[in-house]
This record gives structure tokens, C-alpha cells and sequence, in this order.
């Protein structure tokens, strides 16, 4: 299924790698500063709502 990439396979490869690693670190950063943004305003309006 994958085609002959020849020479260039180690660099089509790693850069695919690379990719797919920083895809996944934005996936996770995104989804942690969620949860931090979404606890940090849940406890403002429980102060605010006494």
C-alpha cells in the first residue's frame, strides 16, 4: 500500500512523525488549558454567587 519512496523515505517518514508528535501536543495543550479556563471560571462565578 505504501508507495516506493526510494532515498527519501527516512525524511518523508521522520517529517510524518514529526508532524503527527506535534498534532498530538496540540491536541493535548488545547484540551488542558480548556480544563484550566473552564475550573478557573466555574470557581470565579462560585464566588461571585456566594
Amino acid at each position: 500500500m505504501m508507495p516506493d519512496l526510494g532515498k527519501y523515505a527516512d525524511a518523508v517518514l521522520s517529517a510524518y512523525a514529526a508532524s503527527i508528535v506535534l498534532l498530538i501536543g496540540i491536541v493535548v495543550l488545547s484540551v488542558w488549558q480548556s480544563r484550566r479556563a473552564k475550573a478557573a471560571l466555574e470557581e470565579v462565578e462560585k464566588r461571585r454567587n456566594g
